[in-house]
């Protein structure tokens, strides 16, 4: 039943490429990757990202292409199996690739064809003629090609095959119209989404509302038993479990009460290991038994005395460097004990203090830098804080920070406003 159409395709190849087309010269793969230049533009995958479908059918069919300009330059083919191809095609208001800055997208249409073409620049130019892109370009890389005969075969109308089913089904070849509908189907939207997901959620919702009621009542009554500033949680942990902590922690307080006060004004943090932060928040390791706990509250005290010497520490450096403002910066920076930041405070003053690098008094006042000890160069952070490490070259430091302090400024008033 599609014996008949085998001589449709002929005379249609025949069509739109001409006798002359067997004179012209070898056309190298090189020649072919420019040649498609247009071709590629209006059908590259990264031009459909908002839309995965097509994007999806793009990709598979030039990775079919590319399967088949690379066996045709193999040394010895006899032939090819017609290849069915399927195409969206960006539609521009021209299309020349060397002009990118003129192109503006107004839309994309679907373009089938079939190649059983024998040479790369048949290939080349039924491509073309199928998406109606110019072909003169071709023409004038390929030097026995006559002007005529592109005109003519630039004007040959799209003719794509509709094979019947029974084709594939006898043959063996691939479906395209298939893959087009197996690709709609698995295509999820965000309100397919929605809706498959909406009932469940308010469902899991609803169940975990009594629980979320009492994780409410229990951080509110820790918060005022203890006075504590705050109750928070490194991890994104369950309700269940952040009920279950808090529970452990009342239970503590239950047995000690006296000591757990200690922590009075203080942000308290759930998270994987016991201590201070480096910004004085009470860190209780989750893994830890209530022994851990009770004797990092019984420690409180001493652990301020650390943070009052650290702040004078931050203050020393920020004499030393002209008035900048030293911080710690939560989201930005690695979590760190107060015990590990004074320490890297102190390797730091220490190795200003014996290198002495002049800075004008206040200089640099309103800006800020925070210490780490993952760099080996200062850095300006788009938010306009310094990320200065601690063991970086001091001579270069100076240079730096008074070079760039203008821009710090800059960047600061950007975030400000």
């Amino acid at each position: 039943m599609f014996c008949h159409l085998r001589p449709v395709r002929s005379l249609c190849l025949e069509k739109a490429f001409p006798h002359w087309l067997s004179c012209s010269r070898a056309f190298s793969g090189a020649e072919a990757v420019n040649a498609l230049r247009p071709f590629y533009f209006v059908v590259h995958p990264d031009f459909f990202g908002q839309h995965p479908r097509e994007r999806e059918v793009n990709e598979n069919s030039l990775q079919k292409l590319s399967v088949y300009l690379e066996n045709l330059q193999k040394p010895g083919f006899k032939s090819l199996k017609p290849t069915q191809l399927t195409f969206y095609v960006r539609e521009t208001d021209q299309h020349s690739p060397d002009s990118q800055a003129t192109f503006s997208t107004f839309g994309f249409r679907a373009v089938k064809f079939t190649l059983h073409t024998r040479d790369l620049l048949s290939t080349v130019l039924y491509i073309l003629n199928s998406c109606s892109l110019s072909v003169e370009h071709v023409q004038s890389s390929n030097s026995s090609v006559h002007p005529q005969p592109l005109k003519e075969a630039r004007g040959v109308p799209d003719r794509p095959i509709k094979w019947d089913k029974s084709y594939y089904s006898f043959t063996g070849f691939k479906d395209p119209d298939e893959d087009l509908e197996q690709v709609s189907r698995a295509e999820t939207t965000l309100t397919s989404w929605l809706d498959s997901n909406g009932k469940r959620a308010v469902k899991r919702l609803e169940n975990s509302l009594p629980l979320r009621k009492e994780l409410d009542r229990l951080k509110e009554e820790l918060s005022r038993q203890l006075q504590l500033s705050d109750i928070r949680w490194q991890r994104s942990w369950g309700v269940a479990h952040r009920c279950s902590q808090l529970q452990s922690l009342g239970r503590l307080a239950q047995q000690n009460l006296e000591t757990l006060k200690n922590a009075k004004g203080c942000t308290v943090i759930f998270t994987d290991r016991s201590g201070v932060s480096a910004v004085g928040h009470v860190m209780l390791g989750t893994m830890d038994v209530h022994h851990h706990w009770t004797k990092l509250f019984e420690r409180l005290p001493s652990y301020f005395d650390l943070q009052r010497k650290l702040m004078f520490l931050e203050d020393q450096i920020s004499y030393l460097l002209g008035g900048i403002q030293v911080v710690y910066i939560e989201e930005l920076q690695p979590v760190l004990t107060l015990e590990e930041y004074y320490s890297l405070l102190d390797v730091f003053y220490n190795r200003l203090l014996k290198s002495r690098i002049p800075f004008h008094p206040r200089s640099l006042r309103g800006l800020q830098m925070i210490l780490n000890s993952d760099r080996y160069a200062p850095s300006l952070h788009d938010l306009g804080h310094f990320n200065i490490p601690t063991l970086c070259d001091l001579v270069y430091l100076q240079w730096f920070l008074l070079t760039k302090a203008q821009q710090a400024r800059e960047n600061m008033k950007r975030k400000n406003e």
